[in-house]
């Protein structure tokens, strides 16, 4: 049996990507082998474009030819939504799931770039499995934000992470288990 490929988006800030090498080495030692893990490492993080990591995610699944898990943390999340609202993927999705993952639009964050249609996102990912993981004392994406996506994803499961802070005390337990046992 092929390996089912974990395809994980970093967020952005500096030293995103160290920060969230951490969450990708937990999810490579609790699913040990069955799984096969992509972190490609996105272009300027201190200052994210989704121009920018539309290209590096383009480049980083011509090469996968495996069923895909897509994984997105914080601002990765985000761009990962869009991605998926604005380009076709020819892979079989096993699931997506996000982690503190900001809400861009009325009542989250506002900026241009990063906004995207949330009626479509959630029509385009209906018949995938999706999971939304928020810490209640997340320091960067207020835990609000769950509830946005709440209103516009009603089909996704919502996992309310109790006082772990914005990179889930580099423990995604409940991400494991719902990769192992929810799709």
């Amino acid at each position: 049996m092929k390996k089912a490929t974990i395809f994980f988006i970093q967020g952005g800030g500096k030293g995103a990507y160290n920060a969230d090498k951490r969450l990708v080495s937990y999810l490579l030692n609790a699913l040990g082998e069955n799984y096969e893990i992509v972190y490609p490492k996105m272009p300027d993080e201190d200052d994210p474009d989704y121009e920018a990591y539309k290209v590096k995610i383009e480049q980083a699944l011509k090469k996968i030819d495996s069923d895909l898990i897509l994984v997105g943390h914080s601002v990765g999340g985000c761009i990962l939504l869009k991605y998926i609202t604005e380009n076709k993927i020819d892979k079989n999705i096993l699931g997506i799931f996000l982690a503190s993952t900001p809400f861009w639009g009325e009542g989250g964050w506002q900026f241009e770039g990063f906004s995207l249609d949330n009626k479509l996102a959630s029509k385009i990912t209906a018949n995938i499995p999706m999971f939304f993981y928020h810490s209640t004392n997340d320091e960067t994406v207020p835990f609000s934000h769950l509830s946005l996506y709440k209103e516009k994803f009603p089909h996704a499961k919502f996992r309310k992470i109790v006082e772990r802070g914005h990179q889930l005390g580099n423990d995604l337990s409940e991400m494991v288990k719902d990769i192992t046992t929810g799709l």
